[in-house]
């Protein structure tokens, strides 16, 4: 192996070491065997970390490829990446304050707990959680392939995939095992700063090495196919309707994603956690020079058969700097390790408070749960790893089917926070009916008008949830009345008198 190569391979090899020593060093303070350490790092968790714990987690392998590659093959359409990361935490300002107060006051660390408390029923809690890990694995194998090929290429092939793949998940396991949240938070921040540094780079560099900037790259392609600049147009391959329904089921759904909405459990404070939301869109920023990277492979390579491979394409293509493509690869790894750790983290908290402690060992201590848990991220990881070496099962479409039926949990958590007649029988029904109709329009038909099949999906929970509420009776009122009381936020007493009595009402 040439220096170059060394060069290439040792910059990602060096930045796995740095994740692992940063992620089993991230303790902090939070006790590791208990599920509140473990899960939530002892609801600890400041601004800087929560933020990139936030953004870090959701821009995956699949948007740090699949960005530039809806760029490349979809023009304008790539834009709705833009309009949900904007607007994706909106209704966490409603959801995350409410969730702090519940799970500080109940000991909630996951999603479905509140859910299942609220509509008093281990069954629900057992089906978000089939439904949540069944998303989770999908979501976990894509980041799997994403960092197999990554490390692969690397190497110039010298790493077969099943290796590549293997390498970077056994750093995952191993800081996530030793410091729980805390590893995954403080080594997000890690992966968060290379994928700015490495999206803002390449996305600047590359338009003008090929066009002599920005600008003149949007005015050579508009002059070549201008439709293609236009939300909406044939050119594009994805109508107005169409593309606004990707806009809407991706805001609704955003926070609906455990991995996400459990962190409302961690932040420090309520102060906190809006400050993360205030500033959240500002993530958003990583996209724009990663459509950047699509954009400018229009032109210069026409008739990628896999567009999602455009930015490797282009980076191994270009006579780079070694130490540049190095640093894409690294890159690379950071955006895929950054949803992957979180993924798997939620996916065994998941397994085990929402359906071991629910179906199978109710009197389990916290810390055999804690056991538990650590547990299951191997198991988690090891089930992910066989379907994206030995499987050919076709994980995409899994995994949309799976976006579309979580987003099903948002009704279900408006009934909960706001609506006192919302009944178990309700939620139960609803979330079945919309999930089927979800998987339907996923893989067995057409959506209708071109819709997300999750739209429709939506839909159905929606009417089934309220109708069947509507049908049946709350089991306990009181309790229903109390548990929206509990997730407001305290009200100051009110003052008396100098002379002792109550302030008379207005």
């Amino acid at each position: 192996m040439d220096t170059e190569s060394l060069i290439v391979l040792g910059v990602p090899a060096a930045y796995l070491l740095v994740a692992l020593a940063v992620g089993v060093g991230s303790r902090g303070k939070a006790e590791q065997n208990t599920t509140e350490g473990f899960i939530a790092g002892d609801r600890a968790l400041g601004l800087v970390v929560l933020y990139f714990v936030m953004g870090a987690s959701i821009m995956s392998a699949f948007a740090f490829l699949g960005g530039p590659g809806w760029a490349y093959s979809r023009g304008s359409a790539a834009f709705y990446i833009l309009a949900y990361t904007g607007f994706g935490m909106v209704l966490w300002y409603v959801f995350g304050p409410k969730a702090a107060r519940l799970g500080r006051k109940y000991g909630y660390v996951t999603q479905a707990e509140l859910v299942a408390d609220r509509y008093d029923s281990n069954l629900l809690a057992a089906l978000m959680a089939v439904a949540s890990i069944g998303a989770f694995i999908p979501y976990t194998v894509l980041q799997m392939k994403g960092v197999g090929l990554i490390l692969s290429q690397a190497s110039g092939g010298l790493l077969p995939f099943w290796l590549a793949a293997l390498i970077p998940f056994v750093v995952i396991v191993a800081y996530v095992l030793s410091s729980g949240m805390m590893g995954v938070g403080w080594s997000n921040v890690l992966q968060g700063v290379m994928m700015l540094a490495l999206a803002w780079g390449l996305g600047v560099y590359l338009p003008i090495e090929l066009y002599g900037g920005i600008g003149p790259m949007f005015r050579q392609i508009a002059a070549e196919n201008p439709g293609f600049l236009v939300i909406g147009d044939p050119a594009t391959g994805m109508p107005m309707l169409q593309y606004s329904s990707y806009v809407v089921v991706s805001v609704l759904g955003f926070v609906m994603w455990p991995h996400l909405f459990m962190r409302a459990y961690t932040a420090n404070s309520e102060r906190t956690l809006k400050r993360t939301i205030a500033i959240y869109p500002t993530f958003g920023f990583i996209m724009i020079p990663i459509l950047l990277i699509g954009f400018a492979g229009v032109l210069y390579v026409p008739d990628l058969p896999n567009p999602d491979n455009i930015l490797p394409y282009m980076v191994t293509t270009l006579e780079l700097n070694p130490w540049i493509v190095g640093f894409f690869f690294a890159g690379g790894l950071a955006a895929a390790m950054s949803s992957a750790d979180s993924i798997i983290h939620a996916a065994a908290s998941v397994f085990t408070r929402d359906f071991y402690r629910r179906v199978i060992d109710s009197d389990a201590s916290d810390r055999t749960q804690t056991r538990i848990t650590q547990a299951a991220v191997v198991g988690v990881t090891a089930v992910a790893y066989y379907f994206a070496v030995a499987s050919e099962v076709e994980i995409v479409q899994l995994l949309a089917g799976a976006y579309g039926a979580i987003i099903q949990f948002l009704p279900l958590m408006v009934g909960a926070f706001f609506w006192v007649r919302a009944t178990r029988e309700g939620a139960i029904a609803g979330l079945v009916a919309g999930s089927a109709v979800t998987v339907y329009y996923t893989f067995f038909a057409p959506s209708p008008y071109e819709l997300h099949a999750g739209a429709w999906g939506l839909l159905v929970t929606t009417v089934v949830f309220a109708v069947g509420s509507l049908a049946t009776e709350v089991d306990d009122v009181e309790s229903a009345r109390r548990f929206i009381r509990d997730s407001r936020p305290d009200r100051p007493a009110p003052s008396r008198s100098t002379d002792g009595s109550a302030p008379a009402d207005d």
